[in-house]
């Protein structure tokens, strides 16, 4: 019997019968923009091959005024339909199907020329969009309708109407962006009209038997939102005009909660998509945060919804659903949720790919081809570059032993895993682990390499990390001092703290040193009480008229920096607000533009500015140092004075914003060119 017979059971939406349960969501990556069409192919057609029951292709636009950003792909042209028939050629001949979804983006689109039912600008858009009148509406319906139908001619075997994540539909629902006072505003019955009709007009354009999914919003998460009964009777008015099926949208993308980052609980959201099911006679998909097979079994099982919709996961893990059907699933490569290869490249511009996945999006280009040459292969350090290239290069045939001076492997991995909100780490490195035994690396552990140990071999990598820098500041005998290491570790630094650097790592040490009993990313009520959840059959929008009430802080904290500028500005560009918003609801106190003129043991002395004025004495139980890496090359040093070649990656090649991102990709890369 199957483990997950559910998930795995074939399901028929329309005239379409899929052969699981599984949704490749909608995902904008960028690659439609690079115009090579066989590397969007080649993506979507790994996802089918890997099992995908329906892939969903990131937004294209219907018209210039609704796309995303200026030049959006959509269907516009018969060059276009063309492109995109090679796209749905690919997924149907491994054996897949596939939707294009219409996304026009209203106020939300990056252009002077946006459109918005009233002229109220968002907060993420620098650009006030204009006002729509009679006739303007009816050009945005017949647009998407004319992109329906041309997503049938160009082989899709249906669309998905985007009405959901405060997106142009969804900004036509709610009295946050619609102050209209004719028939497309005011009463909800006027304002649902919009999304209804385009319902409507989709259907009668792209005929009855493509699937019709329609994206729409069960939690806003904005001042203003939709209630429950809103929600229940747009989506019996959606049904009666001819969808399929429909997906749940969970935020709007200007909320102040988070919604997929790592720290929301797995299916956090599921609950209101199994309110949902029983008023409809549609099936519907449950969505956000769904990462593992079994998670999906257990909500299918449960009657939480008809089908899961996982996105990024597609990303991490192109064969999840293969892997999964074969007894496999340990093997899938898992997504951790962070953001920083995926949703930090889209919006900035960049094609996407996944963090532990470096060949997504990039599948022409980088490829694991198996080598005719086998070599034996040294690899020193076991952390995220070191695992990846070692994995790689043992895939690809050769023979590879790892080495590492520490008894586990994971490097630095080991202490993310301990931050709570990052517990999806703990899944990483047993991957890693897993994949390690099963490419037949072989693991010398708690061993110190010189380079005698290395010969022999026909490639030495090394990966052999950061230590951490010290930032040479005057410390007075008694004073407390602890590394990041140290407190990520378990040490106890006392009630008042002292943490030296606002990167990623002070961040992480910050939340930490606050967090007490249990990670609100493991408890979805206490993660709904922390950030200010509720029903949105309780409150209009699902937002919480009180607010946050986070848990208070286990420490006082004080994150400080040298640089004059806002702590934590580098961190991600879709996380960064969440990690900053957490730490100011904890009481952490934050500065930038700090000189620290000498660690005492009763706290640290810090001036202000490049003329260090107004020199006070912060008074705290320790100090922790989070000032940055160096590259730990002390064993490459050797082996280039003996003449010995090698490879240096991660850490290790550069310390400066170390990330897993960098580090991975990087090992990824140099084992496919062995």
């Amino acid at each position: 019997m199957s483990p997950y017979p559910h998930l795995l059971a074939p399901i028929t939406l329309s005239g379409v019968t899929l052969r699981n349960r599984a949704l490749m969501g909608s995902m904008h990556t960028g690659l439609e923009e690079t115009g090579d069409w066989s590397r969007v192919a080649a993506f979507y057609a790994a996802r089918a091959r890997g099992g995908a029951g329906l892939i969903v292709t990131g937004g294209m636009a219907p018209n210039h005024e609704g796309g995303v950003f200026p030049g959006a792909a959509g269907l516009f042209t018969d060059t276009d339909i063309a492109n995109h028939l090679r796209v749905t050629d690919a997924v149907h001949a491994d054996g897949g199907h596939i939707a294009m979804q219409i996304l026009h983006a209203g106020r939300y689109a990056y252009g002077k020329d946006c459109v918005a039912p009233s002229p109220i600008k968002s907060p993420i858009s620098p650009f006030p969009p204009q006002q729509l009148d009679e006739a303007g509406i009816e050009k945005q319906i017949a647009d998407i309708a004319t992109a329906a139908a041309r997503a049938i001619q160009a082989g899709y075997d249906g669309v998905e109407v985007m009405g959901s994540e405060g997106y142009f539909l969804n900004q036509f629902l709610v009295t946050h962006t619609n102050r209209r006072t004719d028939c497309w505003g005011g009463s909800y019955e006027n304002r649902m009209r919009l999304p209804v009709e385009v319902v409507r007009r989709v259907r009668t354009a792209i005929g009855v038997k493509p699937i019709l999914i329609y994206r729409i919003s069960l939690i806003d998460l904005v001042p203003d939102g939709s209630n429950w009964d809103e929600v229940i009777q747009l989506a019996q008015a959606i049904e009666a005009a001819g969808a399929s099926v429909l997906n749940a949208g969970i935020g709007w993308h200007e909320a102040r909660v988070p919604t997929i980052a790592s720290s929301v609980p797995r299916a956090g959201f599921a609950d209101l998509t199994a309110r949902l099911r029983p008023e409809v006679t549609i099936p519907v998909i449950t969505s956000n945060r769904i990462n593992a097979p079994g998670v999906a079994e257990r909500l299918l099982a449960d009657g939480a919804a008809d089908m899961v919709s996982m996105a990024r996961p597609w990303l991490a893990d192109a064969d999840f659903i293969a892997k999964a059907a074969s007894g496999r699933a340990a093997e899938i490569a898992p997504c951790i949720a962070c953001n920083q290869a995926c949703l930090d490249h889209t919006f900035s511009g960049k094609v996407s790919s996944c963090l532990v996945n470096p060949r997504a999006c990039h599948e022409t280009e980088l490829t694991y081809a198996p080598t005719s040459t086998p070599r034996r292969v040294a690899v020193v350090g076991a952390g995220p570059a070191g695992m990846m290239a070692a994995m790689v290069v043992a895939e690809r045939g050769h023979k590879v032993v790892l080495y590492d001076k520490a008894t586990e492997t994971g490097g630095q991995l080991n202490l993310a895993k301990r931050v709570p909100g990052k517990e999806e780490f703990h899944g990483l490195v047993t991957w890693f682990d897993t994949m390690l035994r099963k490419t037949g690396v072989a693991l010398r552990l708690g061993q110190e390499v010189q380079p005698i140990d290395l010969a022999g071999f026909d490639e030495i990598i090394l990966a052999t990390g950061v230590t951490s820098r010290d930032p040479n500041i005057p410390t007075d005998p008694g004073a407390r001092v602890f590394s990041y290491a140290d407190i990520l570790t378990g040490a106890d630094p006392g009630r008042r703290v002292a943490i030296i650097g606002a990167g990623g790592i002070g961040f992480d040490v910050a939340e930490s040193l606050v967090h007490q009993g249990q990670s609100p990313a493991l408890d979805p009520e206490l993660w709904r009480i922390e950030w200010g959840v509720t029903a949105p059959w309780t409150d209009r929008g699902g937002l919480s008229p009180n607010g946050p009430a986070p848990h208070p802080p286990a420490r006082e904290v004080h994150l400080l920096q040298r640089k004059a500028e806002r702590p934590g500005r580098k961190l991600g560009k879709t996380t960064g607000w969440i990690h900053r918003s957490y730490l100011a609801m904890k009481g952490v106190r934050m500065q930038g533009g700090v000189n620290y003129e000498r660690i005492t043991a009763d706290g640290i002395l810090l001036s202000h500015g490049p003329d260090r004025k107004d020199p006070a004495l912060l008074l705290v139980d320790a100090v922790v140092i989070c000032a940055g890496q160096q590259p730990d090359r002390s064993l490459s040093e050797k082996l280039d004075q003996l003449g010995i070649k090698h490879h240096v990656i991660g850490g290790a090649d550069r310390a400066i914003e170390l990330d897993a991102k960098r580090a991975i990709d990087q090992g990824a890369r140099l084992g496919s060119q062995l």
